[in-house]
């Protein structure tokens, strides 16, 4: 999945971050895993590329959880009319720039369970690789997310110079899925490391 949302007031370890890093966008590229120890299902997300627009924020990111991050400007936009809703991401990659963005106008809801949006946006484990081997693991805790399935979504731009050629033919033909979500706060655990 490709995913652009906002961060605001963010904290870390329980305290506010500097001026200026605490409200920031994120595109991220990931995909979904299970992991399952002693009859516990884990759901989560395993982090390809993550893109936010300032060096201090995707530098604490790399440091406290292994991720990769890398800064980029960023721009955002969403918007509200009658009956539907819209939601721009934006990146810069070497003077060009990228964008996510879809569009709803279907009445926001709960996923039905079982749905590929309820899979997608409710996976509570995130895990990253170690440079020197393992993996670090974390919990994820938020509301269920209400969701928009969007009626038209689309990616543009460079996509094989941040991801490889590969994943970006996959980024360049549309989407299989698409949906805006509501969001709600969200508290992410301190990673551990696991074999």
């Amino acid at each position: 999945s490709l995913v652009g949302f906002r961060f605001l007031r963010t904290k870390l370890f329980g305290s506010l971050i500097p001026p200026f890093h605490s409200n920031f966008d994120e595109v991220n590229l990931r995909f979904y895993v299970r992991r399952n120890t002693d009859g516990d299902s884990r759901r989560g997300v395993v982090f390809i590329r993550e893109v936010v627009p300032r060096r201090a924020i995707a530098w604490l990111a790399r440091l406290s959880y292994g991720e990769k991050y890398s800064a980029h400007r960023m721009r955002h936009k969403v918007s509200r009319t009658d009956g539907s809703i819209e939601a721009a991401y934006e990146w810069q990659y070497k003077n060009q720039w990228c964008s996510l963005s879809a569009k709803a106008s279907s009445a926001a809801a709960v996923p039905i369970e079982g749905s590929l949006e309820q899979f997608i946006t409710e996976h509570y484990w995130g895990y990253s690789m170690l440079r020197n081997g393992g993996c670090l693991e974390y919990k994820v805790a938020h509301d269920p997310w209400r969701v928009w399935v969007s009626d038209v979504a689309r990616f543009d731009g460079a996509a094989e110079g941040l991801y490889g050629a590969d994943l970006a033919h996959v980024l360049n033909r549309p989407p299989d899925s698409a949906f805006i979500a509501e969001g709600s706060p969200v508290l992410v655990y301190r990673a551990s490391r696991i074999g």
